[in-house]
């Protein structure tokens, strides 16, 4: 099997024989495999820009521009309820009260440009319901395929959670808060108890870095 099968093998029998059987005896003599370092290829802003253009309708520019900047994932963005943004601070809140190992139920923002394209997607629509993005999956992956097939770029919502990322820190932003702002676990003791994610803060902090995606 590939080193990535075999390694997801043996994480499932570490977790087995150490929390379920007591053997950490056992768990000390497996040896996992290296995997190779992949370089990400992060496309630039041009790229982005030639790609929203290619975007044919209110609801794919809207999707596309909250998941460049708001570094969310996927799934957090597709079941986004009104309730769940604040239009006005534009912010949001994805997953309310979720918090694992790896995910936080931390708040991220949008910037103005996602918030004109929200607003006219939401005055277009005609569905009347909680979500803000109610769609079918073939449709959602249609989106993303046509505007490929006319650009030849390859974007997808993890490229863009990636692009924010990597934006965020161009423009200064300390990784501990491009953490939050993915909803992601802080790595570091200073991050865990030294830094304040409140709201206010972050919205200081996003609002400061000036994140632009079509200028």
């Amino acid at each position: 099997m590939s080193p990535k099968t075999y390694a997801n093998a043996l994480c499932a029998l570490k977790v087995f024989f150490r929390d379920f059987m007591g053997m950490e005896e056992v768990v000390r003599t497996f040896r996992f495999p290296r995997r190779p370092v992949k370089l990400k290829m992060i496309p630039s802003k041009a790229e982005v820009q030639r790609f929203y253009y290619a975007l044919k309708t209110p609801r794919a520019r809207a999707l596309f521009l909250m998941y460049a900047t708001t570094g969310l994932r996927k799934s957090e963005v597709l079941s986004l309820k009104m309730e769940d943004l604040d239009l006005e601070r534009r912010m949001v809140i994805p997953a309310r009260g979720y918090s694992g190992q790896t995910k936080h139920s931390w708040v991220s923002f949008f910037n103005t440009e996602a918030e004109e394209a929200l607003r006219a997607y939401l005055a277009s629509r005609k569905y009347i319901g909680p979500k803000v993005f109610p769609i079918h999956h073939q449709d959602f992956l249609r989106i993303w395929r046509e505007a490929y097939k006319e650009t030849g770029i390859h974007i997808t919502p993890q490229v863009l959670r990636e692009w924010f990322a990597c934006e965020m820190g161009k423009l200064g932003v300390p990784d501990r808060y491009v953490d939050a702002f993915c909803g992601r676990v802080p790595r570091s003791v200073l991050a865990r108890h030294y830094t304040d994610y409140s709201p206010e803060r972050l919205k200081e902090i996003y609002v400061r870095a000036g994140l632009k995606v079509l200028s």
